[in-house]
């Protein structure tokens, strides 16, 4: 199979990697990259429809559109981590880079990417496997059912890791029809390093993106681990012992459990989507000092650490070419607009989910940044009233903040979080904000760096 069967569309790795690899070629991301831009009319009759229709209608399309992406488990033993890589690299022009980075995905630094004008080499990648017969409230019968599995996926691929999650909060509809395998690379491999010896330029710099959020998991074996939960709404303890809000979640769904009763953690490990493995940092060292290259660390605990950090950047950019800095795009999990957020003079500020903790942290940057005129937020919808999930009210509350004017971009506010024509609406309604500006030059490492002198331990990023 090629891997564009099998790698999901609808997670942050490949959401990411595309807006990056159509940024770097002068496009724009409509509907997250996953189709043809050419049926984007089509798409966007077909989502207004969907989004009319009965809510049980709309959970059984989500649920069977995700499961469209799945492989059928006798396949996953055609999966291989090298061919994988290669569908990264097919995604970024074939040029010179002064850097490139490796790492965890991450929605805020995909901006500063943009900004420099570099590509990143992803880590991890999900492999949904199609599946049926597992409650979502089972996480015991869930390991079990992918345990076999699992040693057929590692057996061919000895430079992976498996973080089998599942997590019946956030992903309640997904996992009624599909387990979640996550993989993580544990060297660089062949094309990886063909590709940064044949673009990067003499001396370049590899940066490595180390978030270094964990989860506890339970091992199944050498390179394989049990994840249940994820981050968001929900914290680890509730996933694990329960709470009032997981028993009131669980009757909301007619769950026939109070709490869920997953396998003991043994350990805490880096998290499935978005915890760094640092196994994969030694090879890219040893890959350095082989060919000359300075290698950088970029270390953050949470994924939304660099959110406020890149605002800013993104403000002093503007302000040094004599842009307006009075714009701020709030983005949110994989929606998200790299080349129309420059286009528009928009500040990108971005959220990993639509939770309460993501509210917060939103709340927090507006509360000490100097006023925006303008706020656009947009908000991911996964179709569950999960734990944690900020009610829409609250969004409105954020958006008010705006001097000017405040607002959604692309969503259905009657809807939320079951809007799901927000995932093609998001880009045509981006593309209604009046002003236009010429893509600036991209910005230069020893700016970035004068930048991050400046700032000090003002953000909770370190650069090693």
């Amino acid at each position: 199979m090629k891997p564009a069967r099998y790698v999901a569309n609808f997670d942050s790795e490949a959401a990411m990697l595309r807006a990056l690899g159509n940024y770097l070629r002068g496009e724009d991301f409509p509907m997250i990259g996953s189709m043809p831009r050419s049926v984007e009319p089509l798409m966007k009759a077909l989502v207004a429809v969907v989004n009319v229709v009965p809510r049980r209608v709309r959970e059984e399309v989500y649920t069977w559109s995700g499961r469209s992406e799945a492989v059928p488990p006798k396949k996953l033993d055609q999966v291989r981590a090298e061919d994988v890589s290669r569908w990264v690299v097919s995604h970024y022009p074939q040029r010179r880079y002064p850097a490139a980075v490796i790492g965890s995905s991450n929605g805020a630094l995909v901006h500063l990417y943009c900004a420099l004008g570099i590509p990143w080499l992803p880590q991890t990648f999900l492999i949904p496997v199609r599946r049926s017969g597992v409650h979502p409230d089972e996480p015991v019968e869930e390991l079990e059912w992918g345990r076999e599995l699992a040693r057929v996926l590692l057996a061919a691929n000895p430079e992976l890791q498996l973080h089998h999650m599942f997590d019946p909060n956030q992903d309640r509809l997904m996992a009624r029809r599909m387990s979640y395998f996550r993989v993580k690379r544990l060297q660089l491999g062949k094309t990886y390093e063909r590709f940064l010896e044949g673009t990067l330029a003499e001396g370049a710099t590899l940066f490595v993106a180390e978030c270094a959020l964990t989860w506890p998991t339970t091992r199944i074996g050498e390179r394989h681990v049990f994840q249940f939960g994820a981050l968001g709404g929900a914290t680890p303890e509730e996933y694990l012992r329960g709470s009032e809000r997981v028993e009131d979640y669980l009757a909301r769904y007619g769950s026939h459990r109070q709490h869920w009763d997953p396998p003991q953690p043994d350990g805490e490990r880096p998290e499935a989507e978005w915890g760094f493995e640092p196994v994969l940092r030694e090879d890219i060292e040893r890959f350095a000092r082989e060919k000359g290259y300075r290698v950088r660390r970029i270390l953050f605990e949470e994924p939304e650490d660099p959110s406020a950090l890149v605002a800013d950047l993104y403000r002093l950019w503007y302000e040094e070419h004599g842009l307006p800095t009075n714009r701020l795009l709030v983005e949110s999990f994989i929606l998200m607009e790299p080349w129309w957020a420059l286009r528009t003079g928009s500040v990108p500020f971005w959220m990993v989910f639509n939770t309460e903790s993501s509210a917060d942290r939103l709340e927090r940057y507006l509360e000490v940044a100097d006023p925006y005129d303008f706020i656009h937020l947009m908000l991911f919808s996964h179709g569950v009233d999960s734990v944690g999930l900020a009610p829409i009210e609250r969004w409105r509350s954020e958006v008010r903040r705006a001097r000017k004017h405040g607002g959604f971009v692309g969503v259905d506010e009657r809807r939320f979080p079951r809007d799901f024509a927000t995932f093609v609406r998001y880009h045509t309604d981006l593309k209604k904000i009046p002003t236009r500006y010429p893509l600036p030059e991209p910005l230069s490492l020893s700016w970035l760096d004068a930048i991050l002198d400046r700032s000090g331990d003002r953000y909770p990023v370190r650069w090693i």
